[in-house]
């Protein structure tokens, strides 16, 4: 079977949080968030963030969690900002244009947006025969594998309370962000200059789940109700509240996400030695050489991947380390590069 390193969701979830799991698997609970693991998790995650006032909602997934605070957020004549590689705009099989609501885009600079960016969208868009934007979205860490500085998220928050502009992020790989030796950002900074934010645990070790953290009064009236509607509160809450619990205790979510960063750097620095550059900065787990044509079609016969662009006679391609991604496995797809022709 070839190796995976097409994402870092393939391994099921950390033993910690199967052993948790497997405790309170005959024990009963109340339903839809109204037991004592989520109301253990909540007070871990407003603790971690210090958000005493934020409401806190456990989700299955990090799609679903977008289309419900997006589609909440938004009166129907409302749009969103977003880069081009937003996940939102392209891997989420329209879900927010489902809604009725269009995505304004922006190529962005390595997979981020700027202020210019979006001031650009706010001045295409000035009468009421537009849409008009209401929110803007980034990923932290980003579908390009690079993260946010507090200086670069600090001034689109400014800008966006200056001009009645929601900042929502899209945490899926928060983890891995927050601990990059490149993001000088903390949790209680995300929390301080986002409106609504997500702490992804998916692709953290979790079996499965995330977290939507709602900061700013406005956006918390009914989402239980909003959450309802659209399928996303769940009668067995517990089952990702319980993970969270394991997650946040004793630094766990912390210690996975710099295991899958030390893994993606040896990689890296591997790629490199062997004479390859990248297409963007490896600043976490996510990276993206650019490898010849026949070097791509070798690999694939040993390993799995995404191809990310093409460019002639060269393919940049995705590889993602996890939370599990064994030291060895990184040491043998280096030695078998340099076999398949490394300089």
């Amino acid at each position: 079977m070839k190796y995976s390193f097409k994402n870092d969701y393939s391994e099921m979830a950390h033993p910690k949080i199967l052993k948790a799991l497997s405790a309170v698997g005959n024990r009963q609970f109340e339903g839809y968030g109204l037991d004592d693991y989520s109301s253990n998790a909540t007070i871990l995650l407003k603790k971690t963030f210090k958000v005493p006032n934020a409401d806190i909602h456990f989700i299955s997934g990090a799609t679903h969690a977008n289309l419900v605070v997006i589609s909440s957020a938004l009166r129907p004549h409302e749009a969103v900002i977003a880069p081009e590689s937003g996940h939102i705009f392209v891997h989420e099989a329209g879900s927010i244009e489902a809604t009725g609501h269009k995505i304004c885009t922006r190529p962005g600079y390595n997979g981020k947006l700027s202020v210019g960016d979006i001031e650009s969208i706010m001045l295409e868009h000035s009468d009421e025969h537009m849409v008009k934007p209401r929110l803007v979205y980034i990923s932290l860490s980003t579908e390009c594998g690079t993260v946010y500085t507090k200086a670069e998220l600090s001034i689109i928050s400014k800008y966006c309370k200056s001009n009645s502009l929601y900042l929502y992020i899209d945490g899926a790989r928060l983890s891995v962000a927050i601990n990059s030796p490149a993001c000088d950002l903390s949790y209680i900074d995300i929390a301080e200059l986002a409106d609504a934010f997500i702490l992804g645990g998916t692709k953290g070790g979790a079996l499965f789940g995330e977290v939507i953290v709602i900061v700013n009064d406005k956006l918390k009236e009914d989402f239980r109700f909003l959450l309802k509607q659209r399928g996303g509160l769940l009668a067995k809450t517990a089952a990702i509240s319980v993970q969270f619990n394991s997650l946040l205790t004793d630094g766990l979510l912390d210690e996975l996400a710099i295991h899958s960063i030390n893994m993606a750097k040896k990689l890296s620095d591997g790629i490199v030695s062997l004479g390859y550059e990248f297409m963007y900065p490896v600043e976490t787990n996510l990276i993206i050489p650019i490898f010849p044509v026949e070097i791509v079609e070798k690999m694939r016969q040993s390993y799995s991947f995404y191809d990310w662009k093409g460019l002639g006679n060269k393919t940049a391609v995705r590889l993602l380390t996890s939370w599990a991604t064994p030291e060895n496995m990184v040491d043998e797809f280096i030695a078998n590069l340099r076999l398949m022709g490394g300089h």
